[in-house]
């Protein structure tokens, strides 16, 4: 028997290989599937199933490409509805994979369908689940993500609160946890940084496996504290419900080079985002007019679905020298299929032909102490709610980047704004945001917060983000 977690750390999500006697399994696969088809012919084996916990809200999954590739058969829960061939296992149903067992364990709660899938090994013991967004690891799935029920979110809490209790509590506390996401995801608000636990590590450290919590204090402090999810979310997991197109196809049209004068031609007929995915030193340095910055050095695929509303937006890439593919393959894993190719040369090749450029001034944070003491200073704080209400600067305005689109009312054109995250990567892409709409005086603040607390600018009282 073998088990991998391949994990990718963009959207701190888990896939999982699963092989036993030349048969294999895919747990929640993404969108490139040609990585686990290779595997198993490396193993001499071949993919039997395709096992998705839910309807994926945060990511496309690859579950209808590698189908169609492989003829593995795609399983979901309970009660899924597909626009494709599935089969929708029954509780407790059991799937042979070479010498061990699969048993689908509906557990309600995130999603209507949600399901973990327990692991049971050669000698019948059970092994490990893969608790999709049921359990992770320091926190369980957020249940506001339910496509088109009329239950409330509190039902669909109460309904976690069961499945956790009758289902995985119940379980040995040595077996494995092989979660669907880990830190960094917002389908949760705690996961932890670690990928892999056990179910009793989590019944003494998971606040919501507490052995004397009733269903009314779950339902309480699960719902506690969740930020709204990303708009992205419900059309991704849209997608995931009734297919897409084919990876291949959508790689083939974005990884396309274009010169300077084809590039600027077709973002003018196509109406494109310019997309420039370069680190934030480059940009804050030269980028085309009116470009957005959103670096692949960050967490780029989830900033892209919070702030780009529209998934078929045609897209144009600024990318680094070798990097077209991986930024058209990760802008597929959350449904951004319409790129229409990249800048052959990169910025030299744009300016070379003469075209127009752009800057942003940036500072250092001692700077940016001296400029505060000095007069009055507009500060911009576009970090996340609990972020700013941890600790921030004395009267430093609040617009977290998560909702800039809809909150562009609240700064004017005709200030200047000292603008600052954390490090660094979403202050230039709120900076780019803002350039774009028509702000123009604005000034980029290297090393963000954890910079600036090393001046001696005042700062509010720390306040402990579990005590918010």
């Amino acid at each position: 028997m073998k088990i991998e977690q391949i994990y990718t750390g963009c959207l701190a999500q888990g896939a999982y290989y699963i092989e036993s006697k030349g048969e294999v399994a895919i747990i929640d696969p993404l969108r490139e599937t040609q990585q686990y088809i290779d595997k198993a012919n490396a193993n001499n084996s071949k993919i039997k199933y395709i096992f998705e916990t839910h309807f994926h809200a945060d990511f496309v999954s690859g579950h209808v490409d590698l189908a169609k590739k492989t003829g593995a058969k795609i399983v979901f829960g309970p009660g899924a509805e597909t626009t494709y061939d599935i089969h929708s296992a029954s509780d407790n149903e059991l799937f042979k994979l070479g010498n061990i067992t699969i048993k689908a364990l509906h557990t309600p709660g995130h999603t209507l369908e949600s399901t973990t899938y327990l692991l049971i090994d050669e000698n019948g013991k059970n092994h490990a689940i893969f608790s999709g967004d049921t359990l992770f690891l320091g926190d369980v799935g957020r249940p506001d993500l339910a496509i088109k029920t009329d239950l409330t979110k509190e039902d669909l809490a109460g309904m976690l609160f069961d499945s956790l209790r009758n289902k995985i509590m119940t379980l040995a506390d040595d077996v494995i946890v092989y979660p669907a996401h880990g830190a960094g995801s917002a389908c949760g608000k705690n996961l932890s940084k670690e990928t892999v636990g056990s179910i009793g590590d989590q019944k003494h450290t998971n606040y919501a496996l507490r052995a004397d919590m009733t269903k009314a204090e779950f339902v309480e402090e699960v719902l506690d504290g969740i930020a709204p999810p990303p708009q992205y979310f419900a059309k991704n997991a849209m997608m995931n419900k009734t297919g897409y197109d084919s990876f291949e196809t959508v790689l083939k049209s974005g990884n396309s080079p274009l010169n300077p004068e084809d590039f600027e031609a077709m973002a003018n007929h196509e109406e494109a985002l310019v997309l420039d995915v370069r680190p934030q030193s480059e940009y804050i340095k030269a980028h085309i007019p009116n470009s957005i910055f959103i670096g692949l050095n960050g967490q780029f695929a989830p900033w892209v679905g919070a702030l780009i509303t529209d998934l078929k937006q045609p897209i144009l890439l600024i990318v680094p020298e070798g990097k077209a593919k991986e930024a058209v393959t990760r802008l597929s894993r959350v449904g951004y299929d319409n790129t229409l190719g990249y800048l052959e040369g990169g910025l030299d090749a744009w300016i070379a032909s003469g075209k127009d450029i752009d800057t942003l001034e940036s500072i250092s944070a001692e700077t940016f102490a001296k400029r505060v003491k000095e007069g009055n200073v507009n500060i911009l704080d576009v970090r996340k709610d609990g972020e700013y209400k941890s600790m921030h600067i004395e009267n430093a305005q609040h617009l977290a980047l998560d909702f800039i689109n809809s909150k562009m009312n609240e700064v004017s054109k005709d200030k200047t704004y000292h603008i600052h995250c954390a490090g660094g990567y979403r202050s230039v892409i709120a900076a780019s945001i803002l350039k774009a709409r028509g702000f123009h005086n604005l000034v980029d603040i290297a090393g963000g917060f954890g910079a600036i607390k090393k001046t001696d600018l005042p700062t509010t009282e720390f306040v402990c983000p579990s005590t918010l």
